[in-house]
Parts: structure tokens; C-alpha cells; sequence
């Protein structure tokens, strides 16, 4: 696990320090999105402190925070199993992303302070510094702030909750084979794309790179018999 929670700048949320044990658990959390930690396992506190180089008392109360937000379910005596997601599930995530993320952010085009996008621009060069890396934890948590951020400037804060759940539901287990043929790169290019349509005022690019965008999402699922593998986006099972 490349990010580690020790690290004062990860993550920042809203322009906001975080606490020790909310870093933790944003990045207990991003490591389960991006499939390091995978559904079905369990996992001793003493064990993820040791792999995050922390102490356990922070992860057992970053896994119980987690375990409200059911991504993992607690297994006495044992630890934590990370939650089963279910392809059907995240097709239902998706599709419900989809619906609220392509207008909201295409909306942006005409009603954002370009100030307010130019300020997004640090994380999504975030964004790309991972994917070249290949540090799956901090491009989860860099494209978790970077769309949270994006939602935010629309006003709707209950909006940005519903996401931000849909979000932290999702699994992205493929991205560890795009890292390897060399494609996440361009997943994050399009976090700029993104950026610079809005700053264009160009709502129709804006609503096809973000459509895109989201597109790929669902070509890096794993798989019910939790093999991982890519979908081509808009095909089913």
C-alpha cells in the first residue's frame, strides 16, 4: 500500500486538515475501493497498523467507523471482513452516478467560479502523478476529492452526500491491470479535460468527457467470483 495514513497531507477534504483517524480511515477506505484490500477478507487491526505502519488503536477505530458505513462487517476475535459488492450493485452505483454527476458537472460550464475550478487543478495533477506511479490509494483518494470538489461548487450538499456514498460503495478492482498496460494515465488526463471544458464555459465538451469519464468506471469492477477483469462500458451480465 503506497499512500500511508502518516503522511500530514493525506487526505485533505474540503480544503480542511484531517484528523489522524480520519486520514486512516480515508485511506483504509480508498484502499478498499482500489481493491488492495479486497471484499471477503478479513483483516486484524494489528495487522493493517503494521502494513500502514501506524499504531492499532487508530485502524480498529477507523474500521469500526467504516463498519457505519457498511464496508466492512465486524468478525469477533478476527477482525474485519471488507464487504461483498455485488456486479448488480455497482451497475445500480453507476448508473445512479451517472444520472447526477454529467449534468451537475456539465452545469458547471455556466455557473462555477473559474477561480473556485482553477483551485480543483492541484488534485487533478494529483490525479495524474498516481495513475503514472501507479499508486492506486492516492488516486482513489485524489479522484474521491477532485469530484466531491467539482459537486460542491454546485451548492447541493446533500447531492455531494448521496455521491460521495455511492462513491466509497464502489469497487475499482481492475485498476491494478490498467497500471499495468500503461491506461489509467488517460483516465486521468481526463480529470484536466474535465477542467478545462468548464473553464471554456463549453458545457457540451464538458458533459461528453465527464460521460466518458464515467464511462470507464465500469470496466474495472470485479467480478462476482471476485476474479478481477475489465467490462466494456455499457455491457451487462
Amino acid at each position: 500500500m503506497a499512500a500511508s495514513p502518516t503522511d500530514p497531507d493525506l487526505p485533505v477534504l474540503g480544503g480542511t486538515r484531517r484528523s489522524f483517524r480520519e486520514r486512516v480511515t480515508d485511506a483504509l477506505r480508498a484502499a478498499m475501493i482500489a481493491g488492495e484490500l479486497r471484499a471477503g477478507e478479513v483483516h486484524s487491526a494489528p495487522a493493517l497498523a503494521a502494513r500502514f505502519g501506524v499504531s492499532a488503536t487508530p485502524v480498529r477505530e477507523a474500521m469500526l467507523d467504516l463498519a457505519k458505513e457498511g464496508l466492512v462487517t465486524a468478525v469477533p476475535n478476527k477482525g474485519f471482513r471488507v464487504t461483498e459488492v455485488s456486479d448488480r450493485q455497482l451497475d445500480e452505483y453507476t448508473h445512479i452516478r451517472a444520472l447526477i454527476e454529467i449534468p451537475t458537472t456539465a452545469d458547471l460550464a455556466t455557473t462555477a467560479d473559474p477561480a473556485a475550478l482553477e483551485a480543483l487543478r492541484p488534485v487533478a495533477r494529483e490525479i495524474v502523478t498516481a495513475a503514472t506511479s501507479g499508486d492506486l490509494v492516492a488516486y482513489v483518494s485524489a479522484d474521491l476529492r477532485f469530484h466531491l470538489g467539482l459537486l460542491a461548487l454546485s451548492g447541493n450538499r446533500h447531492l455531494v452526500e448521496v455521491v460521495r456514498e455511492l462513491r466509497t460503495r464502489s469497487r475499482l478492482y481492475g485498476l491494478t491491470s490498467l497500471v499495468a498496460e500503461g491506461r489509467l494515465k488517460a483516465s486521468a488526463d481526463e480529470h484536466l479535460e474535465i477542467l478545462e471544458a468548464l473553464l471554456a464555459r463549453d458545457r457540451e465538451r464538458a458533459e461528453e468527457v465527464m460521460t466518458r469519464h464515467l464511462g470507464h468506471v465500469r470496466g474495472i469492477w470485479a467480478v462476482p467470483d471476485g476474479s478481477t477483469g475489465q467490462r466494456e462500458a455499457g455491457s451487462s451480465r
